[in-house]
């Protein structure tokens, strides 16, 4: 009697914040799923989630959810810094009909990690992984392909650094499209490639889009292959884009190297340009402001 008594007479405040406290320790640094995983479990290593939406909620801000074997699980939408890893050696794959695969509007200081990962749209879906918000987004180690716009768009409201690595991006309308052209003018866009390959896309290879007064968008790729049956290899499309491009082969496309609209390519002068509709020329100086 005297336990109930007391918990009555407890400030609001006091059972606010207990409640808080609850809901807080609730939330893992490191959750599980699994093909043969459960959403209504905690999402622990023996008790581990089917899907990564399922997950996402029952992980802290900066943790990391890990795939425990194969399996398919699902789209996803990140609103804050995570790491999603799928397990090297095994299939974690998020399939999806007529919409995106993982969209990432996460808060201004938010990094998010996507690793090992599989991405298939089955020729109808949107993007693959669209970035609209957030200070970073890491894409490494990911196969993104059957999306008729995307594999991957980067299209942040507020600018933001990109690094996408060892990726293969095939069967898409654009293998990566970065479109500064819905930010602000201080807003830049900042996007490293490497060691990717844009290939057999119906649109373009790497594309870097703005237009006057949005987003600049600078883009270095390095060791970067691009065959995109008649589309373009690489594109800078807009007076604030500028692409460099480094150890690079630029083969088997409709036009190899193209700068529209005030937009630039610079080579290293160690590339592979070559065997396309048109091969392109990139400018020869060096520098992007």
């Amino acid at each position: 009697m005297r336990v109930i008594t007391l918990f009555r007479t407890l400030p609001i405040a006091l059972l606010v914040l207990a409640l808080q406290s609850e809901t807080a320790h609730a939330q893992a640094t490191r959750t599980w799923v699994s093909g043969v995983g459960d959403d209504a479990n905690p999402c622990s290593r023996t008790a581990p989630c089917k899907t990564f939406a399922g997950a996402i909620s029952k992980t802290a801000p900066g943790g990391e959810i890990d795939a425990l074997d194969p399996g398919g699980f699902g789209a996803v939408t990140i609103t804050k810094a995570i790491t999603i890893d799928g397990g090297g050696g095994q299939v974690a794959s998020v399939l999806v009909s007529g919409t995106n695969g993982i969209v990432v509007a996460a808060g201004p200081n938010d990094i998010v990690t996507l690793r090992n990962l599989r991405v298939n749209g089955i020729g109808n879906g949107l993007n693959g992984i669209r970035f609209l918000s957030g200070a970073g987004i890491v894409i490494e180690n990911c196969e993104i392909f059957g999306f008729p716009q995307s594999a991957i768009n980067i299209a942040p409201s507020a600018g933001g650094r990109v690094f996408i690595n060892k990726c293969t991006l095939t069967n898409n309308g654009n293998g990566v499209l970065a479109d500064g052209s819905g930010g602000g003018a201080a807003a830049a866009v900042k996007m490293t490639v490497t060691e990717t390959k844009a290939a057999n896309n119906s649109n373009n290879g790497i594309t870097a889009l703005s237009t006057a007064g949005r987003s600049p968008v600078a883009v270095v790729l390095d060791r970067i292959v691009s065959s995109n049956n008649n589309g373009i290899g690489v594109q800078a499309n807009g007076s604030g884009t500028g692409i460099v491009i480094g150890n690079s082969t630029v083969v088997l496309n409709g036009t190899g190297v193209s700068q529209i609209n005030g937009g630039s390519v610079v080579s290293y002068k160690n590339n592979a340009i070559n065997a396309n509709g048109a091969d392109g020329t990139p400018l020869t100086q060096l520098g992007l402001n």
